[in-house]
């Protein structure tokens, strides 16, 4: 596969994995704990882990292919961690 191509894919994981973090933290969780309604979180949970795993497997897939240096790569991995991290990675890495 491309370069190219790798970092389009990791883009579109980028993004559906933030969207998902976001979904969860500011509609499942509340949903879950407001309303007693605990039904998004088992969904949108279960999404989320899928992408983050996806997330971590590519950027490190694409530390090699990108000449990212070590504290590129911790702060790459540390953005799936933070809300709207993912989005920051994005625009300044891709």
């Amino acid at each position: 596969m491309s370069i190219n191509k790798k970092i389009k894919v990791f883009k579109w994981i980028s993004i559906l994995e933030g969207l998902s973090f976001l979904i969860l933290l500011f509609l499942a969780m509340p949903l879950k704990y407001f309303f007693d309604s605990p039904e998004m979180v088992r969904q949108v949970g279960m999404a989320h882990g899928i992408l983050f795993i996806a997330y971590v497997l590519g950027a490190f897939l694409l530390y090699n292919a990108m000449n990212w240096k070590w504290k590129e790569m911790l702060i790459i991995l540390a953005c799936s961690l933070v809300p709207f991290g993912p989005f920051y990675v994005e625009k300044r890495y891709l």
